[in-house]
């Protein structure tokens, strides 16, 4: 049975980590080949499943060692249809990697967790068109469609939650949230935007979000904000027009460039760990409905042991122990 399904921990006041950049760790720090910058297809070798392994492995290491808890998210964000055709899987072998994609995850979370930290299981789902422009965009109802098998598999497995991230516009963020109803399952949406602090498709954070909630009754567990630099999108939240508490997490880059700047970027840009970490305290401080902190593109735990300190969080006292699950 899923641990958490119909009792998310995050959902609390305290602060709760997740993890940070995995493609790009896995690119240039691992130095694996993702084509289309697929992760799942890793998990039928070996050293990519010990690399994955590590991966988690560290972010359910350090949220212990803050006493923070953790959202983990499967390897999945390009395991949808198309992108998979691309890759060579067909609708069989899809379905196998995203369930093997969350017994992965399954197996780092009886290391690491304690009644002090919880590791949270939640099944990544991508944009089906391009991360960062959406170059065919979708109905709703056609977004449903689309995501549903996806969606469909992680509610058959011990994954507590689905998470949608990088979503470029609302309508497909309405057809996921619309499946994973259908499916049982709690969902997070997380939007991206450009250096304006809008979509890429120019809606607003604030009515991206209220228009997800007013087709879909509000059910969403909660929006986040990722592949986007705090100094992008901080003066939405400033200015107050976001519903209230509806978001509660940042997935944040370490660079301040744009995402354009970043493709043509020869060399990965890991910014400036302190300052980014600075940036989510005064975030933290400013908007307390904010609790879930991770990274995104060019973050790894240096940045995110940096970010729960600034948010709050206490390093655990060495040889401190909790009852464990």
């Amino acid at each position: 049975m899923p641990r958490y399904r119909h009792d998310l921990p995050q959902l609390s006041a305290a602060a709760f980590l997740t993890d940070g950049g995995i493609e790009t760790t896995l690119l240039h720090d691992d130095g694996l080949d993702l084509p289309y910058f697929a992760a799942f297809p890793l998990l039928v070798r070996r050293a990519g499943r010990d690399a994955l392994r590590r991966y988690f492995d560290s972010y359910a290491a350090l949220a212990a060692s803050f006493g923070t808890g953790v959202v983990l998210e499967t390897p999945t964000w390009r395991a949808s249809r198309e992108w998979a055709r691309l890759v060579g899987y067909d609708d069989g072998a899809l379905a196998r990697a995203n369930r093997e994609a969350v017994a992965l995850v399954e197996e780092v979370r009886p290391r690491h967790e304690t009644d002090a930290c919880p590791v949270v299981i939640s099944g990544c789902i991508g944009p089906r068109s391009d991360g960062y422009t959406p170059l065919e965009m979708m109905t709703a109802g056609e977004a449903a469609d689309y995501h549903a098998a996806q969606i469909a598999t992680f509610a058959d497995t011990r994954a507590d939650l689905v998470t949608a991230m990088t979503m470029t516009y609302p309508a497909e963020a309405v057809g996921i949230t619309r499946a994973a109803r259908e499916a049982g399952m709690p969902v997070v949406i997380s939007f991206t935007v450009e250096t304006d602090g809008s979509l890429p498709t120019g809606e607003s954070l604030p009515e991206s979000i209220a228009l997800v909630d007013e087709a879909s009754g509000g059910y969403p567990a909660y929006y986040m904000v990722n592949c986007a630099h705090p100094t992008h999108f901080a003066h939405v939240l400033d200015r107050g027009d976001v519903p209230a508490g509806r978001l509660r997490g940042v997935r944040a880059n370490a660079s301040v460039l744009s995402r354009d700047e970043l493709d043509e970027a020869p060399e990965l840009d890991r910014g400036d760990p302190a300052d980014l970490a600075a940036r989510y305290g005064e975030l933290r401080r400013r908007h307390p409905s904010l609790t879930v902190f991770g990274g995104c593109c060019g973050t790894d735990t240096a940045h995110l042991g940096a970010i729960a300190d600034a948010v709050g969080a206490q390093p655990r006292p060495v040889g401190m122990s909790t009852a464990g699950h």
